[in-house]
Formats: C-alpha cells, sequence, structure tokens
C-alpha cells in the first residue's frame, strides 16, 4: 500500500481491501484520539475538510469513501447497509485504530449509530449530523418518488462520475440504497437501536430541506429524535443549526467540531 509523508510522519493514504472490494483512506496519523467520520450516502471524504480543519492536528483524522463513491474506491456486489458497517471495522482495523470517536453525516450517522451501539468498548462517542432520525418517512408512495427521482438523474451520471461528484453505481442501485435507508430509519428499527447506545452520542440538526423532501418533511423526520432524547440520557442535541442539510458540514462545521470535543471529554478523552 502506498504512503505519502505529511504533517505527521505516520499520515497515511491508501487502499484498505475489504470483502470483493478496496476503500480509498487517509489517515493523518499522529498520537492524538482518533476520529472516524463517516460519509453521506453518495458523498466523499472531502466533505469533512472544514470540520478537519476546524478540529486541528492534535486529532488524528480518518477518512475514507465507501464502496464506489470517489475516484478510487472500488465497485461491489455488495452496497447494503451491513456492508457499510463492516467497513468501519475493515477501516480501523487496517489503520490501528482500537478505540475511536465516529462521526457520521447523514447516511453515515445510521452508520453510526450501529456501530456505536454494536461496539460499545470501541467508541468513545458518536456524533450524528442531521442524521440517524427514528421516523417512519418511507411509505409506498415515498418509495415511487425516490424511484422516480433517480431514474430522472440517469441520464448526466455519466457526464459527472469522472469528477468522483456521484457514485459509480447505476441509477436502481442508488435507488434501493435510498430505500435500504428509509426501512432502517423507521421508529421500530432505529429507535431500539438508540436506546441501546450507552456511549456520549450528540447531534449536529439541520434546519429545512434535504434532496428530494417537500416543505416540511424534513423537520417531521427531525422530530423522531424526541422520543429517543427521551428515552436514553446518553443521547441528546448539541445543537440545533440554521444550515440546511446540504449544507451544514460547510457552514455549520464549528458545532460539529464542538460536538466532538464533547463527547471525547464525556468518553475520557482529554479535550484537545
Amino acid at each position: 500500500m502506498p504512503s505519502n509523508a505529511n504533517a505527521n510522519a505516520n499520515a497515511w493514504t491508501g487502499m484498505v481491501p475489504v470483502d470483493d472490494t478496496a476503500l480509498a483512506v487517509t489517515d493523518t496519523g499522529g498520537s492524538g484520539t482518533p476520529i472516524v467520520y463517516l460519509n453521506g450516502q453518495f458523498a466523499t471524504q472531502g466533505y469533512w475538510r472544514k470540520t478537519i480543519a476546524e478540529l486541528g492536528p492534535q486529532w488524528r483524522h480518518i477518512t475514507f469513501d465507501e464502496r464506489a463513491r470517489g475516484r478510487k474506491s472500488g465497485t461491489s456486489a455488495d452496497y447494503s447497509f451491513e456492508a457499510a458497517v463492516r467497513d468501519v471495522d475493515a477501516v480501523l482495523a487496517a489503520r490501528g485504530a482500537e478505540r475511536a470517536v465516529v462521526v457520521g453525516w447523514s447516511y453515515g450517522a445510521v452508520v453510526a449509530a450501529h456501530w456505536a451501539e454494536r461496539n460499545p468498548q470501541r467508541t468513545i462517542g458518536a456524533v450524528a449530523v442531521d442524521g440517524a432520525f427514528p421516523y417512519d418517512w418511507l411509505d409506498d408512495a415515498m418509495e415511487a418518488r425516490i424511484r422516480k427521482l433517480f431514474k430522472r438523474m440517469a441520464w448526466f451520471m455519466p457526464i459527472v462520475r469522472p469528477t468522483g461528484l456521484v457514485p459509480r453505481m447505476n441509477a436502481a442501485q442508488q435507488a434501493e440504497s435510498n430505500i435500504e435507508l428509509g426501512k432502517l430509519s423507521r421508529e421500530a428499527e432505529l429507535g431500539p437501536v438508540l436506546d441501546r447506545i450507552d456511549v456520549p452520542m450528540r447531534y449536529v440538526v439541520a434546519s429545512g430541506t434535504s434532496l428530494g423532501s417537500k416543505g416540511e418533511e424534513q423537520e417531521q423526520i427531525r422530530s423522531g429524535l424526541d422520543n429517543a432524547t427521551a428515552r436514553n440520557a446518553n443521547v441528546k442535541i448539541h445543537a440545533k443549526v440554521p444550515s440546511n442539510h446540504g449544507a451544514i458540514l460547510s457552514k455549520d462545521f464549528r458545532a460539529i467540531a464542538e460536538a466532538v470535543r464533547e463527547v471525547a471529554d464525556l468518553g475520557g478523552t482529554p479535550r484537545a
């Protein structure tokens, strides 16, 4: 695996094999508390740039592009949610990080919640950035809307794909991934996961819409968090910020960074 010298002598960039593919990973190295960042459903590790800069080099930042995302991560026969959770294990094992703060945005927030619930001894704390809201937003009509949306976008994906801004998945695969997320987000599915979280977990919640949502739909989905925070004292809202779902990483990175510091403090790691 190739390595790159960086500000830290043990900084590393390369490919991590997992299952039938390989993931593009960046590890800033150093002796600081590890943070692993989990991307939005079709996003890339570059989205975390401002949060990483805000936290600074005293932390160890581990980012990666999921299967078929970005320019380098390989395609796969498996784009399931369970594969995404396995990929967190593979990346941390490959980089020798035994415990970490896990930070996820959107789809990545649901991955973070599941990974933290399954691995309490390995999780210092978790930060969910405008995602992992237990709410029954998927019904037959929404499922049809999702399929229609991705089918409508299919024509321009091959044009943009070389830039790494869209995944190397076809429209049907992307739609199925989004539908699976809807099923996993149902109160009966995600609620018990959040109930079992026994490490500090903080939410940074956006305002307004997201891709494909209409009117107050997104705010209704966010309201599903109320019951989870009432039931589990480990799960709290750190901040409600003014930016919308798509802009939260670029505009409210300071709130995200502060939530990371909070869960690290509570999880027994000295504040950086």
